[in-house]
């Protein structure tokens, strides 16, 4: 596929849940926009995006002055 195949695609996906929300009533719409977790539909906490809870600064210093871990 070209990048303009993928653009058409990614643009109909937008279209196809902006078309899904338009169909709720409002009070629907407002809970399906909400950040929800994919295992247990509960309320997910926002994310924070570009950032890595499992990153450790402490070793990654150490092994920056070339300290075995």
């Amino acid at each position: 596929m070209t990048g303009r195949d993928y653009l058409w695609c990614a643009l109909n996906l937008l279209l196809d849940q902006e078309e899904e929300l338009a169909a709720l009533c409002p009070s629907c719409r407002a809970e399906a926009q909400e950040g929800r977790c994919p295992v247990c539909g509960g309320p997910a906490a926002p994310a924070n995006a570009g950032e890595n809870q499992a990153f450790d600064l402490e070793r990654y210093e150490r092994l920056k002055r070339g300290e075995r871990v």
